[in-house]
């Protein structure tokens, strides 16, 4: 199919941003893996499992209602059980690749003038003896469990690691009916305290959680962190150990807990592949953006955790923001110190739009068809006076959240010296099976980077690409962790690429 702005991702930035650039007169796609939009944190049980009180598992309930009832009543086309492998800059703009279905193996393609990754983030966790036991999950799939399918994942659960989305795990385990033995947070309290007016915003969102876990007498450990998991075929209980300031483990403070779950996380990391794959430069571990959430790439623009991870809130701000920018941009209503961002590579596309002085009315704005299709109806042009640019409230919210996500940052920062209580045989690349030990031989050998460490022990080879090893890997190594350049965001058939560019004679 054929649009003007393809938004990658349904969570909270992808629905802020397609719903902002549709309400500006731009055709828009949405793209998303799942079955439905809203992302992790907006996730919904299937219909057939007739939820009584959904709302009971969620945050922010109305937002979503708002959200879900704007793009009902929009234009916004809706493509779920679209998986993206790739986006590919064309002379007309972008081809975005998709494989279709829980099967992925047929493909799909959309072509669009300019693109906008909201491709939200992955959960960090850090291995230690035992992770890999049936029964030890990440605490956001634990979430998902709870939220998409309405079960839990067993009876009595230990919730450790650190950072804000603990809490929510803990509590909704709880409110679920599951035993929750202890919330183990490694992070100390006065990490807090001394964030306190940065985070003043999220005093309300704590203290509910903190008034749940008292109604539930949920035990909670801070300073304190999982060192192994125990059992043989299963999960049968974890030991927790106290740590020192300086985050090491405090000798004679271990204790045991039995359970049948491990809910356990350490924060987030941004979904950066496609960004990379289509030359988009990265701050770090994130996707730089101009104050327009603009990349480096014309016609791409980037919001939510991609971004920088900082909650639902900045993911919503930042999206409204960057689909006002693209759809300004894609009407050629952008105002006139702003450079042009929607030109494709390749040969130019024709005139450069015009702009119009703010309080004026826009000028006509570029044909929204597309090269080699036939023009469809114009969307409704907008009214002299009409405010196209972002609601002023967004920019402020912007910045407000993006100073508290840099505090939680910090204050939830994981020990530093993790890596010391990983013993030779605790596997650290689950798909290739490759144990720490196997790891140090590479270090030994004289690896210093996650590539030769994987290059000499196979870690990061596997099918998750190192998005769960790299960062276990890089500490070993003593590195800092990098962005691994990949050529596609996720396994692709053979057929699939075999189809993309059939070959025209005998080689």
């Amino acid at each position: 199919m054929w649009t003007d702005l393809a938004v990658i991702g349904a969570g909270p930035a992808g629905l802020a941003a397609a719903l902002a650039a549709s309400a500006r007169g731009v055709r828009v796609a949405l793209v998303d893996a799942a079955t439905q939009p809203g992302g992790q944190f907006y996730r919904q049980p299937a219909a057939a499992l007739g939820a009584g009180r959904p709302e009971a598992l969620h945050h922010r309930w109305r937002t979503w209602e708002r959200l879900r009832d704007g793009l009902a009543a929009s234009a916004v086309c809706v493509l779920t059980d679209h998986h993206v492998w790739s986006v590919e800059r064309t002379p007309d703009g972008f081809t975005v690749h998709a494989l279709l279905g829980p099967d992925q193996q047929e493909p799909a393609e959309v072509h669009a003038r300019a693109v906008l990754l909201a491709t939200g983030g992955y959960e960090q966790v850090l291995p230690f003896p035992g992770w890999t036991l049936p029964g030890v999950v990440t605490a956001g799939g634990a979430q998902a469990m709870l939220k998409g399918a309405l079960v839990v994942p067993g009876r009595r659960a230990v919730v450790a690691g650190t950072g804000p989305l603990l809490l929510p795990v803990a509590t909704g385990l709880a409110a679920a009916g599951v035993e929750v033995a202890a919330l183990v947070e490694s992070a100390a309290p006065g990490r807090l305290a001394r964030h306190a007016p940065a985070l003043a915003g999220k005093l309300t969102e704590g203290a509910g959680h903190a008034a749940r876990l008292l109604r539930h007498r949920v035990p909670v450990l801070t300073r304190h962190t999982v060192v192994r998991a125990h059992g043989d075929d299963r999960l049968t209980g974890v030991t927790v150990a106290a740590l020192d300031a300086q985050g090491r483990v405090r000798p004679g403070g271990e204790r045991h807990l039995p359970c049948d779950t491990l809910a356990t996380g350490h924060g987030m990391l941004p979904h950066t592949d496609l960004a990379e794959s289509l030359g988009c430069r990265l701050d770090g571990l994130t996707v730089a953006v101009d104050p327009e959430q603009r990349t480096n790439v014309p016609g791409v623009w980037a919001a939510g955790e991609a971004t920088g991870i900082g909650g639902a809130a900045l993911a919503l701000a930042e999206g409204h923001i960057a689909g006002c920018s693209a759809a300004a941009h894609l009407r050629g209503t952008a105002p006139a110190s702003a450079p042009s961002a929607v030109h494709p590579p390749g040969p130019a596309p024709g005139p450069e739009p015009s702009t119009h002085l703010p309080g004026t009315a826009p000028a006509p704005g570029p044909s929204t068809h597309l090269p080699g299709t036939a023009p469809g109806p114009e969307p409704a042009a907008h009214l002299p006076g009409t405010v196209l640019g972002p609601a002023p409230a967004a920019l402020k919210a912007r910045t407000r959240l993006a100073r508290s996500a840099a505090a939680l940052e910090s204050a939830y920062a994981s020990p530093v010296h993790w890596p010391e209580q990983i013993t030779d045989d605790t596997v650290i690349c689950r798909c290739e099976d490759v144990t720490a030990g196997a790891v140090r031989e590479a270090l030994d050998l004289g690896a210093g980077d996650e590539r030769t460490v994987k290059l000499l022990s196979r870690a990061g080879m596997g099918w998750c690409q190192g998005r769960m090893c790299g960062t276990a890997v890089a500490a070993l190594a003593g590195c800092a962790p990098t962005p691994a350049k990949r050529p596609f965001a996720r396994p692709v058939p053979l057929g699939v690429l075999a189809r993309q560019h059939p070959q025209e004679g005998p080689s």
